[in-house]
């Protein structure tokens, strides 16, 4: 316990040392207010002016990509009452000064239900409250995909289209 307590207490000390580290940590305050019972707490790690562009392909033969500011999606989230869980792995983190671009597998959870997996590409900018999400692109897909798109914890034999 004494060991957890200050390792939880160096983290901070350790983002500060450490841009990718602090990009990665700005990534997982975004992960946690998705999951947040406040809907008003993804606001606070996001630029204003940021868009969202969504590469869907739950359905293969009809994909698409749609896009939206973050004010309306902000605005769509707020209306939403269901329990949302996002978990990402990082694969990539590149920085350079004041940007960061963060690359990998998801999985999205509605009320403890698989949803979808797909790439996250997220563009952070540095800003003089941290690092926030300038920009986000990702894929839509289906639960059978996730083991193909590296995915943790998802074999394939378990894994239905039909989810």
């Amino acid at each position: 316990m004494i060991l957890a307590t200050a390792l939880l207490c160096a983290a901070p000390a350790l983002a500060d040392d450490d841009p990718a580290q602090e990009a990665k940590l700005a990534v997982n305050g975004f992960m946690n207010a998705i999951a947040s019972d406040d809907k008003t707490a993804l606001a606070d790690h996001m630029v204003p002016e940021a868009m969202i562009f969504v590469h869907n392909r739950m359905d293969p033969a009809n994909p698409r990509v749609d896009h939206l500011t973050v004010a309306q999606h902000l605005e769509n989230w707020a209306k939403r009452d269901a329990r949302y869980i996002e978990d990402m792995a990082f694969t990539s983190v590149l920085l350079d000064g004041d940007m960061a671009h963060v690359w990998g597998p998801y999985s999205f959870w509605v009320n403890y239900e698989l949803s979808h997996c797909g790439i996250n590409s997220l563009n952070l900018v540095r800003t003089q409250d941290g690092w926030k999400v300038a920009n986000t692109s990702f894929t839509m897909e289906r639960p059978s995909e996730c083991e193909r798109l590296g995915v943790p914890g998802f074999p394939a034999e378990e894994i239905r289209d039909d989810q």
